[in-house]
């Protein structure tokens, strides 16, 4: 008789037992764990082997920004236009995917964050890591769109566009935490027109085609 081979089911990865069991503690209690020390122990773990993983529990709610954003861009990316999207459309998509996921986890972040200061102004340490990957894909929009010509290139302007995008989404995100409108409609609403009113500005205008026309009449009175 053959020996059949014992299979096993790997267990859940312990980074995300501890996100999930982090977020379910605040559910619960509506508050971060006391200690350290209690948390691991009930995920049957010491102190030390959670200190492997993250250092605090500051570290472990920039892992959820993180897994959140991350699942975002997975959603997003997995739309089959999604590559054939202009800067603005893929803009659009990952607020409306990102707010989604927002969703999911509500009633956890208003735990956190529904009586924080304003975001604009204190913005906390765990977002960071959320705020630096959001950026990087910011700034391959604004490279894009700049490529497209949707995205005038201004001369010590342009490089700040990815970081008045990062001021929008905290403007959303704190919008989406005060919303009580059906369905969050409102919050549709002011995402559809802060992105519009973001590419009315880094596009060309009225003002960049007058200084473009004076620079042609400049140019052709040399000429003459």
């Amino acid at each position: 008789m053959e020996n059949i081979e014992n299979t096993h089911i790997p267990l859940k990865d312990t980074r995300t037992r501890i996100l999930e069991a982090f977020v379910h503690h605040v559910l619960e209690t509506g508050q971060e764990p006391v200690s350290v020390y209690k948390f691991a122990q009930s995920l049957g773990m010491t102190e030390q082997e959670f200190y492997t993983f993250y250092t605090s529990f500051q570290g472990v709610k920039g892992g959820v920004w993180d897994s959140i954003f991350t699942q975002t861009l997975a959603d997003m990316h997995a739309q089959a236009a999604y590559a054939h999207y202009s800067p603005k459309e893929k803009l659009l998509s990952f607020y409306f995917t990102w707010i989604e996921e927002l969703k999911k986890n509500r009633s956890y972040l208003l735990a956190l964050y529904e009586k924080q200061p304003d975001f604009k102004k204190v913005t906390p340490q765990e977002v960071q890591s959320f705020k630096r990957h959001f950026l990087a894909f910011a700034k391959t929009l604004v490279q894009e769109g700049k490529e497209t010509e949707q995205i005038v290139d201004r001369k010590y302007v342009s490089d700040k566009y990815p970081e008045a995008l990062w001021l929008e989404t905290l403007f959303i995100f704190q919008f989406w935490l005060k919303d009580t409108s059906s369905g969050f409609e409102r919050t549709d609403a002011a995402i559809e027109k802060s992105v519009s009113l973001f590419f009315d500005v880094v596009g060309r205008n009225a003002v960049d085609s007058f200084f473009d026309f004076a620079k042609f009449l400049y140019q052709s009175k040399k000429a003459i």
